[in-house]
């Protein structure tokens, strides 16, 4: 294990990123999803509103709850969403499997609703976040050089609250980024680091 410089190994020989521990929900999240490329409307929403429902709480209690979430949320459709009203609202309040956050709930609501609105402008949320990704990223050696914003997180930040989106702060879709492979943070001697 070279924790200094942030990598582990796993009992699999596999060497690691050090947030994903050993706990297997997020060693298979660090293997087959974190980083990886998505291009797919859907789960790029999925996952800004999950990044938003984090804020404040650790990523794993967001990842044990994402089947709560996707059921309450009819699966992160957007057009669903972008419907539910003050009935929905309450419905979710009272869901015991997913975060009950009155604002983050709401949060989500609206930005159903302003996702319609984007798509219509630019053609697809796929098109919008990529637009955001750095032309030279960074390449981490070590924790102390992963970063928890960038120029770009800001700049998309500034965008979509402007857009009326809430709970997308830099920092929130700086991870967003990393998650959804526009930015990959594998570690340099990470084995699921891409290049």
């Amino acid at each position: 294990m070279n924790l200094a410089a942030g990598l582990i190994t796993g009992i699999d020989g596999t060497v690691r990123c050090w947030w994903c521990g050993d706990d297997p929900e997020y060693v298979r999240y660090h293997d087959e999803e974190w980083g990886v490329p998505v291009h797919d409307d859907r789960k790029l929403f999925e996952k800004l509103c999950l990044e938003g429902f984090q804020a404040g709480l650790s990523w794993l209690t967001i990842l044990r709850k994402r089947p709560a979430f996707r059921a309450a949320f009819a699966d992160f459709d957007p057009q669903q969403v972008a419907s539910f009203g003050p009935a929905d609202v309450a419905r979710l309040l009272q869901d015991a499997g997913i975060v009950r956050h009155r604002g983050k709930i709401e949060a989500t609501i609206g930005n159903a609703r302003a996702y319609r609105d984007l798509v219509d402008e630019v053609g697809s949320l796929d098109a919008y976040v990529w637009s955001f990704a750095p032309e030279d990223p960074p390449v981490p050696r070590s924790i102390d050089e992963v970063r928890a914003t960038s120029p770009e997180s800001e700049a998309m930040s500034k965008d979509l609250k402007r857009r009326g989106w809430r709970f997308v702060g830099p920092t929130t879709l700086y991870a967003f980024q990393q998650s959804m492979g526009i930015v990959d943070d594998h570690l340099v001697g990470c084995d699921l680091r891409r290049g």
